[in-house]
């Protein structure tokens, strides 16, 4: 059976579905993303719990071992690392490759329901759990300094109006804030006064969240008509704490500064972020799983003017890196050389086949067949990064292979007299099967790669298949469209 005759027969239809092949290829190529590597996802569960004022020590055997105990029970987890400091403990739980993300969230959230019984009472808030890819870089960072406002205000700034602003970009996945702290008030106390005056912490500390609590204050009523009554008791200074009354000894207040001392200070002390020796905020740029990182980084510049100006103007935010540089830089030199490769490749033919005709086949094959290549790769969610463009510029060679085979087996009917149209239907019966078996045994080489396992395979599983994508399609388009521009282009 000849498999190219209909297609033969058929010049339209054939040339129809070349046209067909090149614009779904073209299509997809600008709706692929773009990445370093391919997107591995590790199915990764980080756990957080906090026990404000309890020591690592405390954390760590309170806290980590019973949510430890029970995570132990998970299935598929590989790895299992924890983390205490003081009043805040962190695990991280990595599960198999091949285990699914969102029922091993499940399984995570089972396990910390039937620890809560092992922790302690006081605990403000049960432990809390997100998804995690340890692969995931910041793609995008700026660098917040002004010679004006202090850390907490520039914090202030980018975690309300920054962060939320960036996070509406298409393709940003996080923005994490860092390099400093929220605003805040420390009450520091003199412990020879306290003692002065027998007043202990916890009664300093109601006292603190009872005068702090904005809750409903009543109303007044006449029966006829009804007042609410309005108030604001948060206290946002710390000028506002030192004339609180804590207790009274021998008829006389006790208040705030008599025990210790109020002071409007970040909220946690120990953070800090530095850029050019400068003390600086940092915003911190995720871009979503599979989203194109080039174009999320477009939309991030685009929109810096107009977050430069919801901003304090004696903010300056500056770029301090920028992923996609690197690249653009990479993939673009990718390309260039998949384009060269290609033109050698046609120079190759021409200089070997010294026929302007016969080479034109092939120079209409080859790039068809790697275009293509880009529609399957984006029905498979791939993306255009250094392996997947390498696979296509290895891929050229092996491309140009199936349409010299069939080129040459019609060009030797050519030569025996026969007319085109019935050299490539013969020529083309004769080396279907070999062009078939060539594709096959070519795509089997690369098998051993599709199976590998761990995070090796996981990387190259998208390289292997891409060169096995590019394979198949040069093999269609060699048993379809190169015999029918052989019978409809060659001459006797």
């Amino acid at each position: 059976m000849n498999i190219s005759e209909p297609f033969i027969r058929r010049p339209v239809a054939t040339t129809l579905l070349l046209i067909a092949i090149t614009l779904a290829g073209a299509v997809a190529f600008r709706l692929l993303p773009v990445s370093p590597l391919p997107q591995v996802d590790f199915p990764t569960i980080s756990v957080s719990a906090g026990l404000p004022g309890a020591s690592p020590e405390i954390m760590a055997s309170s806290v980590a071992t019973p949510l430890e105990r029970q995570f132990s029970r998970i299935a598929s987890i590989t790895e299992m690392t924890s983390s205490s400091s003081l009043g805040s403990t962190n695990i991280i739980l990595q599960f198999d490759l091949n285990r699914d993300i969102n029922a091993a969230a499940r399984d995570v959230e089972a396990a910390i329901n039937a620890a809560r019984g092992y922790l302690p009472t006081n605990l403000p808030n049960n432990p809390t759990y997100r998804k995690v890819n340890p692969a995931d870089s910041p793609i995008f960072l700026l660098a917040l300094t002004s010679d004006v406002l202090s850390k907490s205000q520039m914090y202030d700034a980018a975690s309300s109006i920054l962060a939320q602003k960036l996070s509406q970009v298409s393709g940003v996945g996080q923005v994490i804030v860092g390099g400093g702290a929220l605003p805040g008030v420390r009450i520091e106390l003199n412990p020879t006064a306290l003692n002065k005056y027998g007043i202990g912490l916890e009664q300093v500390r109601g006292v603190l969240s009872s005068a702090n609590a904005n809750t409903p204050k009543g109303h007044f009523s006449d029966g006829q008509r009804m007042w609410e009554v309005g108030a604001n008791d948060q206290l946002l200074k710390a000028i506002d704490y030192i004339p609180l009354i804590v207790a009274y000894r021998n008829g006389s207040a006790v208040r705030i500064s008599d025990i210790g001392q109020a002071r409007d200070a970040p909220e946690d002390i120990r953070a800090a972020g530095y850029s050019n020796g400068k003390p600086s905020v940092l915003v911190i740029i995720f871009r979503q799983p599979g989203a194109n990182i080039i174009d999320t980084v477009d939309g991030i510049r685009a929109a810096l003017p107009q977050l430069q100006a919801a901003i304090p103007q004696s903010i300056q935010t500056r770029v301090v890196m920028d992923q996609t540089l690197t690249i653009r830089a990479s993939v673009k030199n990718v390309e260039q050389t998949l384009i060269i490769s290609v033109i050698l490749v046609i120079l190759v033919v021409f200089l070997f086949l010294r026929n302007p005709r016969t080479t034109f086949i092939p120079s209409i094959a080859v790039p068809v067949s790697l275009i293509g290549t880009f529609g399957v790769m984006y029905l498979l969610g791939y993306s255009l990064d250094n392996l997947s463009l390498m696979a296509l510029c290895i891929s050229t060679g092996f491309v140009v292979d199936d349409a010299i085979v069939v080129i040459e087996n019609i060009s030797r009917y050519l030569e025996k007299g026969l007319h085109p149209f019935q050299a490539a239907l013969k020529g083309a019966k004769e080396i279907g099967s070999t062009v078939l078996t060539i594709s096959i045994s070519l795509v089997a080489v690369f098998i051993p790669l599709l199976l590998m396992g761990g995070i090796v395979g996981r990387l190259f599983r998208e390289f292997a298949v891409t060169l096995a994508v590019a394979i198949m399609v040069s093999m269609v388009v060699s048993l379809t469209a190169t015999p029918m521009m052989c019978a409809h282009l060659l001459k006797e």
